[in-house]
C-alpha cells in the first residue's frame, strides 16, 4: 500500500522529503531555484507530470513567506514596481499551462539553458551587463518569457533572477521581488493545474506530505542568507544560476 499516491516504500519518501529539503535551502540562501531542484530530483523517483504538481503548495507558501518577510508594505510596493511583469507573466503562465499535456517542453529547455548559462558564466567572469533604465518593453518581454516557460515547466526562476541581477537590486529587494513574482506566478500556475488536471486528489497528497521539509529547508536558508555579504549573495546566485541553466539543457538534451 502507498504512503503517499506514488509513493510506495519508506525509502522512496524520505528521498522525496530530502530533496524537498535541499530545494528550501537553496531558495533560503538565494531566493529561488526552488523548482528547479526539485524537478531535478523528483523525476527520478516520480512521472514528471507528478513532479510538477508535487512542487506546487511548496513553492506557493514558501514564495509568500519570502515576499512577506519585510512586511506587507514592501511586498506590495514591489507588486507595483513590477506589475508589468507581473502581468504579462501572469498570462502566458496561464496560457502555456494549458500545453503540458501535449507539448515537449525540452525545445524551450534548451532555448532558455543555453543563453542562462552563458550569462550567468560570463558575469562569474566579470562581466557586469547593467539595465540601468528598465523600460515596460523589456519587462513585458522577459515576464512574458519567463510565464511561457514556467507554464509548461514549473520553473521560472532563472530568466527573472537574470533580469533582478542586470538591473542592480540590493540583496534584501532581489530576496522580495523574487518572492512576490514567484508567488504570484505559483498561484497562477496551482490555478492553472487545477484546470488541466495536473493537481488532482491523486497528487495533491504529495504536494502536502512535502510542505513542512520544504519550509524547515527555507528557514535554514533564510538564516544562511542573513549572514551574507553583497557580493557574496551575487556570486551564489550567479553558480546558483549556472547549475539551473546547465540542468536545462540536460533536460532539453536528454529530456
Amino acid at each position: 500500500m502507498a504512503l503517499v499516491p506514488g509513493i510506495d516504500s519508506i525509502m522512496s519518501l524520505a528521498l522525496v522529503l530530502l530533496v524537498a529539503l535541499v530545494a528550501g535551502l537553496v531558495k533560503g540562501s538565494v531566493g529561488f531555484a526552488m523548482p528547479t531542484v526539485m524537478m531535478s530530483g523528483l523525476t527520478l523517483l516520480l512521472p514528471p507530470e507528478q513532479a510538477l504538481a508535487a512542487l506546487i503548495l511548496p513553492t506557493l507558501v514558501t514564495n509568500t513567506w519570502q515576499a512577506l518577510r519585510q512586511g506587507v508594505r514592501s511586498a506590495w510596493d514591489t507588486m507595483v514596481r513590477f506589475r508589468v511583469f507581473l502581468s504579462v507573466g501572469a498570462v502566458c503562465l496561464v496560457a502555456s499551462a494549458q500545453l503540458v499535456p501535449v507539448l515537449d517542453a525540452r525545445i524551450l529547455f534548451g532555448a532558455i539553458g543555453v543563453p542562462i548559462t552563458l550569462f550567468a558564466l560570463m558575469q562569474l567572469a566579470g562581466w557586469r551587463p547593467s539595465v540601468s533604465r528598465p523600460s515596460n518593453r523589456v519587462e513585458a518581454a522577459v515576464g512574458g518569457f519567463t510565464g511561457l516557460i514556467g507554464g509548461i515547466s514549473g520553473i521560472w526562476g532563472p530568466p527573472t533572477v537574470a533580469y533582478l541581477t542586470a538591473i542592480g537590486l540590493p540583496k534584501a529587494e532581489t530576496m522580495r521581488t523574487q518572492g512576490a513574482i514567484y508567488g504570484l506566478g505559483a498561484v497562477a500556475l496551482a490555478g492553472a493545474h487545477l484546470q488541466t488536471g495536473v493537481l488532482r486528489a491523486e497528487t495533491l497528497p504529495l504536494s502536502l506530505a512535502i510542505l513542512p521539509t520544504a519550509l524547515l529547508g527555507l528557514w535554514l536558508g533564510f538564516k544562511l542568507q542573513d549572514r551574507m555579504a553583497q557580493d557574496t549573495f551575487r556570486r551564489a546566485i550567479l553558480v546558483v544560476l549556472t547549475l539551473a541553466g546547465l540542468n536545462l539543457m540536460r533536460r532539453a538534451l536528454l529530456g
